[in-house]
């Protein structure tokens, strides 16, 4: 698990900001999803070409942050990085970023059918669960995935964001979710990437001014299923 410290500069850029660290007293269950970025086999799994070893250590927060917002009767949204030749409009990506190797390498294990395209076999995925493909780094940026329209069909206003790579895919959506007006949180324990480095830099620029950085049991301690009583703690 990562060492998680979030830089003093970004604590106090947020509290000169707002006046309080959290945005959120109460996360309203029906309104909110648990958005949960490319925790695949390509990520997952030892010797995948996208491995991220400290993915695998956060499955057991994912778990129990999808039991809580099911429990509170929120959505959870699985959300997989595809690559399918109809979907490799981002030539830019393809081209420039990465070896050729590497390139043909994320293209078997990122495609529909692959092992390496399939969810981890640890995460609690349930028939009430919804999986969503992206083509982007972000699941909201425009071309990348219906998981905005979905979620605007089941009234969520409120998006907690975990999954892979932190400074990567899971800051992408993220930094999009709050530029579409969701209430977002960004889980400083159920996020993961290469280097404690990294993710913590990510939670300090979420923190200052896209959104709100909690750990699972804050997220869980706020959850409720009763509007009246956020109205009341956000007053």
């Amino acid at each position: 698990m990562h060492a998680i410290a979030i830089p003093d500069h970004a604590i106090a850029s947020a509290l000169k900001r707002r006046g309080k660290l959290h945005l959120y007293d109460t996360l309203l269950g029906p309104a909110t999803a648990l958005v949960v970025i490319d925790l695949q086999n390509a990520f997952m799994l030892p010797g995948m070409p996208a491995e991220v070893p400290l993915a695998r250590e956060i499955v057991p927060n994912v778990n129990r942050l999808a039991a809580g917002v099911r429990s509170t009767g929120g959505t959870i949204a699985w959300v997989k990085m595809t690559i399918q030749d109809e979907t490799r409009s981002w030539s830019h990506w393809f081209d420039y970023f990465m070896t050729a190797e590497r390139k043909a390498a994320m293209l078997k294990a990122l495609s529909r059918g692959e092992p390496g395209h399939q969810l981890h076999a640890g995460l609690d995925v349930k028939p009430s669960d919804i999986v969503v493909e992206k083509t982007r780094y972000s699941a909201f940026i425009q071309g990348s995935s219906d998981l905005d329209k979905i979620l605007r069909g089941r009234g969520i206003d409120t998006v907690v964001v975990a999954g892979t790579l932190t400074n990567v895919c899971s800051e992408s959506t993220a930094r999009d979710a709050m530029m579409l007006n969701y209430k977002t949180v960004l889980v400083s324990d159920a996020n993961a990437t290469l280097t404690d480095a990294e993710h913590n830099a990510t939670l300090g620029s979420i923190l200052q001014v896209f959104g709100d950085v909690m750990t699972t049991d804050e997220v869980l301690a706020r959850l409720s299923t009763d509007a009246g009583r956020g109205a009341a703690r956000t007053a």
